[in-house]
């Protein structure tokens, strides 16, 4: 007799993301201890030996709650029964940078990429679901940031992989029902105070009654439709790119940014190169641009760049803009450069 088939749906989600991984290497389960990295974490013991592969797993105590080190140390202890070998639990310092909420994904991903390369993991499995997907694009639709916000996250994204976006988080339940698993449920996940509670408790729940179910399921095909047109148009703005860059050579820089003035650092780009093309590359290749001038990709914005697109869209002899990160754009000579001002 088989599996039951929550574990068969995921045991076989994971044996696809492991395919491609180099024999004998390293795959690491980064695990919470919920239902979702709990039946990661099952399901990769199980498959990892059976391509040839390492399993380990790896928690995250962001020691933000009363007995985080003691269900830290619970979830190392049931990685033996699921065959993970390495298993440790990394104790992280939350800071308080872009809220409570970025500001422990930092953490964690610092403290993940850390363990990896530590113990050479060839790859690092999250447990992110179709209904954390459909969150996601919720969340990013909110934000207004346009098609790569709304392409959710990649099932393989570097060092890390996703197995499970195609899967509900009713499905790990049931896997981890069928293993006589039980899930530890985070409190903070029913916390209104964060946004993505609010989106999983009230939004989602409101569209499912409104417009019918599936709604989750549709939001996920959402994300890879818009996955793809981003990684087309990214393509695209990568070759626009490359085809746009100069050596700046005009003398007629009086008002332009310093390191531009003084031969440092800094981006040109030909404005001829880049004005006709379609808005959605244009704007790709000036993000790109600014980011590498020096202005952080974090905190560079949408309207960011939608004012520098004036300087070669939009151009009536204005001046230049400054940009996060002590950046500054300027239009000379038919030139647009993009350097760091002067101190």
């Amino acid at each position: 007799m088989g599996p039951r088939p929550a574990v068969a749906d995921v045991r076989r989600a994971v044996r696809a993301a492991l395919a491609d991984l180099p024999a004998g290497s390293l795959a690491l389960v980064a695990a919470s201890g919920g239902a979702d990295s709990l039946a990661l974490a099952a399901a990769t013991g199980f498959e990892a030996p059976r391509a040839g592969l390492r399993a380990g797993l790896v928690t995250v105590d962001h020691g933000l709650q009363d007995g985080s080190a003691a269900r830290a140390a619970t979830v190392v202890e049931l990685a033996a029964g699921l065959g993970l070998d390495p298993a440790e639990a990394i104790r992280v310092e939350v800071g308080r940078a872009g809220g409570p909420e970025a500001a422990a994904r930092q953490a964690r991903y610092a403290a993940l990429e850390g363990a990896a390369k530590r113990l050479g993991a060839a790859a690092v499995l999250l447990g992110h679901t179709l209904d954390d997907q459909a969150e996601t694009v919720l969340l990013g639709l909110a934000r207004g940031s346009g098609v790569r916000s709304l392409s959710g996250m990649a099932a393989r994204s570097g060092l890390y992989l996703r197995p499970l976006l195609g899967l509900s988080r009713s499905t790990t339940r049931a896997a981890c029902a069928a293993l006589d698993l039980t899930p530890w449920d985070d409190p903070h996940n029913e916390d209104a105070r964060f946004t993505r509670v609010r989106v999983r408790g009230r939004v989602l729940p409101v569209l499912e009654s409104e417009l019918g179910p599936g709604i989750a399921d549709a939001l996920a095909r959402t994300a890879v439709l818009c996955r793809e047109d981003a990684d087309a148009l990214d393509a695209w703005a990568g070759s626009a790119y490359a085809n746009a860059r100069v050596d700046f050579a005009c003398s007629d820089i009086a008002e332009g940014p310093s390191a531009a003035r003084e031969g440092g650092e800094g981006v040109a780009l030909a404005v001829s190169e880049v004005e006709g093309l379609p808005a959605a590359v244009r704007r790709r290749v000036l993000r790109r641009a600014a980011i590498e001038a020096g202005s952080p990709p974090g905190t560079l914005s949408a309207a960011h760049v939608l004012e520098i697109d004036k300087l070669v869209a939009g151009w009536r002899g204005q001046r230049g803009i400054d940009l996060p990160g002590g950046v500054a754009a300027v239009r000379r000579c038919g030139t647009l450069i993009l350097a760091r001002k002067p101190g």
